[in-house]
């Protein structure tokens, strides 16, 4: 074993920068720019709020991006720190960190659409200004839904992980039911969004606080605090 694999506090800590910038990427993106831009329900107004601040939208977006190389470097250190807990699950929880990178990466286009839509090419004006400001806001619609598929993943991960945190003995128990509940959340206000609307309406953002406490909490953890060393180099022995 070399050096750098013999202090896991090095990964801890910048596991848990990436989640901090993780957490704040994606509050900033979805909570103080889009839904400052975005009218629910209101294709009119959305579009104009867009076209007001098209920088302020790309921000958002270019966020969401970063935020998504930190999820990126997150899971190949949980990799690293738990493949000694289960080699299996620590790559299963990898494969669904990755899946839920990808797609949610890939939905970023539908936000790029609206940007599109707004400039003054010739082939636009084929649309009337009503029709141009639903064919912008059906993506951003779109969006939501491919984020709360992207989530799923996300919440399968979060069971991994909690219960890989839970047994590892070099991360406090407490921290393992945190993360395992967030997944739990998760998976609840997709698929409550996928199959019932209404349900995920209601739930929302009440669901969401769960995984916000929990994934602080590690992020905070793993930097402040990072492994406990002595059960680490137990669990290395062992």
């Amino acid at each position: 074993m070399n050096k750098a694999e013999a202090s896991p506090q090095i990964y801890a800590r910048i596991g848990g920068l990436a989640y901090l910038v993780i957490i704040v990427a994606g509050a900033m993106g979805e909570m103080f720019i889009r839904n400052k831009l975005v009218v629910s329900g209101d294709a009119s107004t959305t579009i104009h709020n867009i076209a007001a601040s098209p920088l302020l939208w790309r921000i958002g977006i270019a966020g969401d991006l970063v935020m998504h190389v930190c999820d990126l470097i997150l899971a190949m250190i949980y990799y690293f720190l738990f493949k000694r807990v289960s080699k299996n699950l620590a790559l299963l929880g990898l494969l669904f960190g990755l899946i839920q990178t990808a797609v949610l990466v890939a939905n970023k286009m539908t936000l790029l659409v609206p940007l599109f839509l707004l400039e003054n090419a010739d082939y636009l004006k084929a649309f009337s200004p009503q029709q141009l400001q639903a064919l912008a806001y059906l993506p951003i619609k779109a969006h939501g839904y491919g984020f709360g598929i992207g989530l799923i993943f996300f919440g399968f991960e979060c069971l991994v992980e909690g219960y890989l945190i839970f047994k590892s003995g070099f991360l406090p128990k407490t921290l393992g039911i945190l993360i395992l509940v967030s997944g739990l959340c998760y998976l609840t206000n997709s698929f409550a969004l996928l199959l019932f609307p209404a349900l995920a309406d209601a739930l929302f953002p009440a669901i969401l606080l769960p995984p916000f406490i929990g994934e602080l909490t590690m992020s905070l953890w793993l930097l402040i605090k990072g492994v406990d060393l002595t059960r680490w180099n137990t669990s290395e022995a062992a």
